[in-house]
């Protein structure tokens, strides 16, 4: 077995996260962790709440509160809606902590000392109204590539295009809104990424199992001429510019790392934190010295998970941080790229309150809910669109139907003719062996799309594999032949509950909650909740004659449509 280092986009802090930054990072994360440590691999999940930049500081002006302390309380609520979907980090830090301050000097002193950091005079946009810099994302105008009149500086997102505020046609701050703006000139420190460019490119190009939409973006920017970015920004908020010694540069008494030179860089801080709290060795995950990492093949599988507009940085900014220090630091191995989930034709927002958070999300429906639907319907070809009724048909139908109306079933008749004990008797036939054969195509089948991170195919296998189960009992019949033939209803009623068991095991990455009263209601010790499945044949005669189960209660309740009817009065959608 390998050792898996995962990490999911962090989280920004402006607020509890919406269903789309769920749906494209972290839960995706985790039901690939909770596969992983199933199947017997060693894994370290890190995640963390990105705290830095300009939208930190105003959402800290509009609570009236210290940018600190505003980062202190986002940073609990996001942990704690992360607990309530049973996000299974192994530490969810945060970017503004001294670890990270240390390591981003460190990684900027090395760069610059490559060559791959220097300072220069630089145009940028200034607001007299709001009495600042403006970062890039907060200025705002009409794209000069494709007219489109809301285009950020950094980026089009009509076109697509690169852009440098100072291009934009008729520049206004998105902070004020106003207009009064001009250009200035002001100092920063440039990471040289031009200068990695044909190393990257040959990075990218040899990598393997990136779905085609993280290749795609990499090879688009390195295509349209890898640019050198700003690392440095003019604000208060962030990790000072210093200088070996710790005093702060001269000429950046005003200045900080831009958000998305640090940000990655808390991966490997957040590991630090969390091996100091755990006394576990960080190192042998993301150093390949001293024989612990991925050296001569035998190591850590790199994975991370985000949605599409994080991909240049992941894929082009950060590895020309690690690649351009020249130590030995541990690079992805795989970036699973995510599209959008939109919102009725639109996209999620957190600035826009548009859509349904977190933490709302779970009064309306429990976690598991969320996490198959979720899942099942992942943004990994395209853009996934959510509706309230494809939410309801997904639940009622795969959750409450096949799986649920199955546990249920087979349970209670298992206690009303058995008196809820495994039983003997009965020899397997026609629609036992086909049972088999469907599961030792299905259950290796699933395992790999797990293996390949391809979820949507996952829930479609693990549906399918719900559903046999319940076309095995139609074949089978137990009911039927309890009238004339109580042993061969008793097997029926045996593979029927191995199958629970079985289903209840299988849905653990996914539905957490329900997976443990399936599998508390039959019995099954902890250590026996594994994907260790051997013989396939094996597993619908696994539990003991004679232990002893029950029928849990109601798992899902289904969606009903005056629900739908609330849920989008209160959020909207529809029609």
């Amino acid at each position: 077995m390998s050792k898996i280092l995962i990490t999911s986009a962090l989280p920004y802090i402006n607020g509890v996260k919406h269903l789309g930054n769920l749906a494209g990072s972290m839960l995706p994360a985790d039901v690939y962790a909770r596969a992983m440590r199933l199947m017997g691999h060693e894994v370290l999940y890190i995640c963390a709440t990105d705290e830095h930049g300009t939208p930190a500081e105003l959402a800290a002006q509009a609570a009236g509160v210290d940018v600190g302390q505003y980062c202190t309380q986002m940073h609990e609520e996001q942990k704690a809606a992360g607990a309530q979907f049973k996000l299974t980090f192994d530490y969810f830090g945060r970017s503004s902590t001294p670890s990270n301050h240390a390591l981003t000097q460190h990684f900027a002193h090395v760069l610059e000392e490559n060559g791959l950091i220097e300072e220069r005079v630089s145009q940028q946009v200034y607001s007299n109204a709001d009495g600042r810099f403006l970062p890039d994302r907060y200025v705002e105008g009409t794209c000069p590539n494709c007219d489109f009149e809301k285009a950020r500086g950094d980026q089009c997102d009509n076109c697509g295009k690169l852009l440098d505020p100072i291009d934009l046609i008729n520049p206004y701050s998105s902070v004020s809104g106003s207009t009064d703006v001009e250009v200035r000139d002001t100092n920063h420190l440039y990471l040289k990424q031009s200068d990695m460019a044909d190393k990257l490119r040959d990075w990218v190009n040899a990598a393997e199992g990136w779905p085609p939409l993280a290749t795609s973006i990499a090879l688009k920017w390195l295509d349209e001429g890898l640019r050198d970015r700003a690392i440095t920004r003019d604000l208060k908020w962030g990790i000072p510019v210093t200088n070996k010694d710790g005093s702060v540069r001269e000429g950046f008494e005003g200045k900080v790392f831009y958000v998305w030179f640090d940000a990655p860089i808390e991966y490997i801080a957040a590991s630090q934190d969390w091996a100091a709290e755990t006394g576990n060795d960080w190192e042998s995950w993301w150093r390949t010295d001293n024989g612990k990492g991925d050296k001569d093949g035998e190591g850590v599988q790199y994975v991370q998970f985000m949605g599409k507009d994080n991909v240049a940085f992941h894929a082009l900014s950060f590895p020309t941080t690690l690649i351009g220090s020249g130590e030995p630091w541990k690079l992805v191995d795989h970036i699973k790229a995510f599209n959008w989930v939109t919102w009725y034709g639109g996209k999620f927002s957190t600035s826009e309150k548009r859509g349904v958070f977190m933490d709302q999300a779970l009064d309306i429906a429990p976690s598991d809910y969320w996490r198959w639907h979720l899942t099942a319907n992942a943004p990994e070809g395209n853009d996934a669109a959510f509706t309230w009724e494809e939410f309801q048909a997904s639940v009622n139908s795969d959750l409450a139907n096949v799986l649920g109306n199955f546990v249920n079933r087979i349970t209670k008749y298992c206690g009303g003719k058995f008196e809820g004990k495994v039983p003997a008797g009965g020899e397997p036939g026609e629609a036992e062996a086909w049972l088999v054969a469907e599961l030792e195509t299905r259950i290796p089948q699933l395992v790999s799309y797990y293996e390949a991170r391809e979820f949507r195919k996952a829930m479609a296998e693990t549906r399918a594999i719900w559903a046999a189960g319940n076309e095995y009992l139609t074949q089978a019949a137990p009911w039927t032949h309890y009238k004339t033939d109580v042993e061969q209803a008793a097997i029926g009623v045996r593979y029927g509950l191995n199958l629970v068991a079985l289903f209840g095991v299988l849905a653990q990455p996914i539905i957490p909650d329900a997976a443990d009263k399936i599998l508390s209601a039959m019995n099954i010790p902890e250590d026996n909740r594994t994907w260790n499945f051997g013989d396939i044949a094996n597993i619908v005669e696994a539990l003991p004659i004679g232990h002893e189960i029950s029928a849990p209660d109601v798992l899902f309740a289904k969606i009903e449509d005056t629900d739908v009817a609330d849920w989008t009065e209160r959020f909207g959608g529809g029609a």
